[in-house]
């Protein structure tokens, strides 16, 4: 996973940060087909070197071990959003990557700090090689408005409320949003948050990092909100 950091990223950057359940990806995926531009799920990749680390019995009391499972991940991900594949060692993961034991074990991993670095530098050539390739990319996940691409000229911070988030993330999960539904979620919307914010900020957007809350928007306002603020940018 040896890199080096492109000094400048390559074609027209749109980085993506929020809570979980917020919409990143889905709209995401949608501003990045509207564009014609590229797509990177980073959060794909901490799950990615969680199956790893799962498939290879990494420690994962043992940030030292998890940091060498970074260093051999052979991953490979595809930035196309119509078909975001996620491959590691020949395998595709990218829907084994979103079972709840991934989504129960990532912030774990991703929570190691020279992981985090090791990610940083991957993610930035991965960023310039789709924004080379199509012009631009939406690139979504934590720590990309400011540590991986805090040089994007469009940075945003797509939040909504707790209630909102979990009641999207039950319905996805469970095609539900009763009480039980809910209850069966929050773990993954409001302990992985917790989590993830020891090493990540996303609830408070950086300085030049614009703010779109999703709370009482269906999704196709998401996504007009978001391209309102790319075109702007572009004009």
């Amino acid at each position: 996973m040896s890199s080096t950091p492109e000094d400048h990223l390559s074609g027209f950057v749109v980085a993506i940060d929020g809570p979980s359940g917020s919409g990143k990806s889905s709209v995401s995926k949608q501003v990045a087909r509207t564009l014609g531009y590229g797509y990177l799920d980073t959060g794909a990749m901490y799950r990615a070197l969680t199956w790893w680390c799962l498939r290879e019995d990494v420690n994962l009391d043992d940030a030292d071990a998890i940091t060498a499972a970074a260093e051999r991940l052979p991953l490979s991900i595809g930035t196309d959003p119509d078909d975001p594949t996620v491959t590691v060692d020949g395998v595709d993961v990218t829907a084994d990557i979103r079972e709840t034991r991934i989504s129960t074990t990532v912030s774990v991993v991703a929570s190691v700090i020279p992981v985090r670095e090791l990610m940083r530098v991957l993610q930035r050539r991965l960023i310039s090689e789709a924004g080379a390739a199509d012009g631009g990319v939406v690139a979504e996940g934590r720590d990309i408005t400011t540590v991986v691409a805090p040089d994007a000229p469009v940075r945003i911070l797509l939040t909504a409320s707790e209630e909102a988030r979990l009641a999207r993330r039950s319905t996805e999960l469970h095609g539900a949003a009763d009480e039980a539904s809910v209850a069966a979620t929050r773990s993954q919307i409001v302990d992985r948050d917790k989590a993830d914010s020891a090493v990540s900020e996303f609830s408070v957007a950086a300085d030049g990092v614009t703010t779109v809350d999703t709370s009482h928007v269906d999704f196709e306002g998401s996504v007009q909100a978001v391209l309102q603020v790319v075109r702007a940018a572009q004009a």
